[in-house]
């Protein structure tokens, strides 16, 4: 028998039959007390036994620190090739042992998740189109929404629509401009390298006015707004969702979809037709720059040969298309922010998929329309 001891605590070592030992504590283990003096404590572990048990039962107190130094000397004994278990433990010194888990690691029951096969995560993703803020619920929400404020036109958030113009229309008009109108030139400059050769100089107006008109003009300004509001609204309705500010609105008994959505969607469906014809307009004054500059046109003659070409019809057209447009932008941005999950990363990759998303929905519409007018001889 061998034994430790300070003040508040006492270990004794009894060696027993078949190669077993144990360790028999006694007392308060404290850090402060039991650190002094552990190196002994470690020196009686030492001793070669084949199994070796650490008796708690008469310890009264146990605190975190001397548990992580007993739990420490269990390992160090395992690590040597000896058996080691604590034992006798009870109450609070249980529990102690117990949170810094003394306990062997027990093995898992579960089983390990199976292989998804290609068909089912295509009917999972199909599912999930089909719930809460995803594709066909969406807009199943809307348009019982819809409904709603075509009853109750009160329940519109009609005070934001203003704001959200001002933001998608007056703020984002300076790089539409900008755009178009460089649009209007790199067109007018592709047309003058051909016409030139034919001695067909002042049909440049004829082409920069139509394909801008029923064209360009609206695509151009579609893809600028859904880069820019687009994104911003999709970010801003997933940071809300993401922080349970659309839970609030509920909780409020505010509809999101008139609170939120409807105004986004008149936003973009008014101001998309207005923004086009001023892209109309520098996209004409851009071709005509290149026709003053480059072909030797006046601008009298430029501008009344624009006029003979464009009809009323085909701005017409254009501004139509750019009403659908803003529809699709502003519904597809607004659908991702609801659907945003997962704090900042679930808003970054919905702001990522409104954006493309959008731009694909406006290519398909513009197709659609397309279509429709040639099928109609427009």
């Amino acid at each position: 028998m061998s034994e430790a001891h300070d003040p508040g605590f006492h270990v004794e070592r009894v060696d027993l039959r078949d190669g077993r030992a144990e360790l028999r504590f006694s007392g308060q283990l404290r850090f402060r007390q039991c650190f002094a003096s552990w190196q002994n404590v470690r020196r009686l572990a030492r001793s070669p036994a084949a199994h070796l048990a650490f008796d708690l039962s008469a310890v009264d107190t146990l605190d975190g620190a001397a548990t992580a130094l007993l739990l420490e000397l269990r390992d160090e004994v395992v690590a040597a090739g000896a058996e080691a278990e604590i034992v006798g433990a009870h109450g609070g010194v249980h529990a102690m042992l117990e949170l810094y888990g003394s306990h062997p690691p027990r093995p898992s029951l579960q089983a390990p998740p199976a292989r998804i096969g290609i068909l089912d995560e295509i009917g999972r993703e199909t599912l999930g189109m089909l719930s809460e803020n995803h594709g066909l619920d969406f807009i199943g929400d809307v348009a019982v929404a819809g409904a709603k404020a075509a009853r109750a036109p009160a329940s519109v958030n009609w005070g934001d629509v203003p704001r959200l113009i001002e933001r998608a229309g007056a703020d984002g008009l300076p790089i539409v401009l900008v755009i178009n109108f460089l649009v209007g030139l790199v067109t007018a400059f592709q047309a003058a390298v051909q016409l030139k050769q034919f001695g067909a100089n002042i049909f440049v107006a004829d082409l920069v006015g139509l394909s801008v008109t029923r064209e360009l003009a609206p695509l151009m300004t579609a893809i600028i707004v859904a880069g820019r509001s687009g994104a911003a609204f999709s970010a801003e309705l997933g940071t809300m969702r993401v922080s349970e500010e659309i839970d609030a609105l509920r909780t409020l008994g505010l509809d999101p979809y008139g609170f939120l959505v409807f105004p986004r969607v008149i936003a973009l469906a008014l101001v998309l037709p207005l923004l086009t014809i001023l892209a109309d307009v520098v996209s004409i004054a851009g071709g005509l720059l290149v026709a003053m500059l480059g072909l030797d046109l006046t601008a009298n003659a430029y501008l009344l040969q624009t006029q003979k070409a464009v009809g009323l019809w085909d701005v017409f057209s254009g501004c139509l298309k750019t009403v659908f447009f803003g529809l699709s932008v502003a519904l597809i941005a607004c659908q991702r922010g609801l659907a945003a999950r997962g704090g900042a990363e679930g808003v970054g990759r919905a702001t990522t998929s409104a954006v493309v998303t959008s731009l694909f929905a406006i290519v398909v519409v513009d197709a659609i329309f397309t279509v429709l007018f040639n099928a109609f001889g427009r």
